[in-house]
């Protein structure tokens, strides 16, 4: 949508019985509009050691509490940290996208237990104009050993969830790790008081 500014007249659209005034002949419209088109991934948190970090006070200590990020270089060879995340196939259920996703990425295996929350941004590839919606869920770890083996990952890495806002690259990653930081304290204790443990 175009903005008037100071000083800019906002032109007319011109109907397609507009006649040029010249000729007197019906003038052509640009009818030249980007295709749009709407994708949808699922991701999120896979966390480590939510019951060991409760205290017998039922204190929480948000730095023995671990969660999987991956990192890719962007095109200036910096190193960007992010929630692992990916592409919804035909038919496929959001969380499990996510545990899937998860896995592809990190070599770790998680089952969802909680939601995070949804972002969604635009952005243009290949001349299409594309609107991304990403659903984030916190996975419980399950099992797996940490890798970088899938060839759109530099690195993978276990975060401290203390450390976890200043990691993450992206603004709208680092809102979603807000919402962690409230969520997981009451996560860990029900965890606690269930007498979980994580997987070893």
């Amino acid at each position: 949508m175009t903005k008037n500014t100071p000083g800019s007249k906002r032109r007319r659209r011109r109907g397609a019985g507009h006649r040029n005034h010249r000729t007197g002949r019906p003038q052509r419209t640009s009818t030249n509009r980007m295709t749009t088109r709407d994708e949808t991934s699922a991701g999120g948190l896979v966390v480590s050691g939510l019951a060991e970090a409760v205290d017998e006070d039922g204190n929480v200590d948000l730095s023995k509490i671990y969660v999987a990020l991956i990192g890719r270089l962007d095109r200036r060879g910096r190193l960007l940290w992010s929630m692992p995340k990916g592409h919804v196939e035909n038919g496929e259920a959001k969380e499990l996208t996510a545990e899937r996703e998860v896995w592809e990425e990190t070599g770790i295996h998680g089952k969802v237990f909680a939601d995070l929350g949804m972002i969604d941004y635009w952005f243009v590839s290949d001349g299409v104009r594309i609107h991304k919606t990403v659903h984030h869920h916190l996975l419980r770890f399950v099992d797996g050993i940490m890798n970088d083996e899938d060839p759109e990952v530099t690195e993978v890495s276990w975060i401290p969830v203390s450390e976890l806002i200043e990691h993450l690259a992206y603004a709208d990653e680092r809102k979603l790790a807000r919402i962690a930081h409230d969520l997981l304290p009451d996560l860990a204790r029900k965890e606690a008081a269930a007498g979980k443990a994580t997987p070893r």
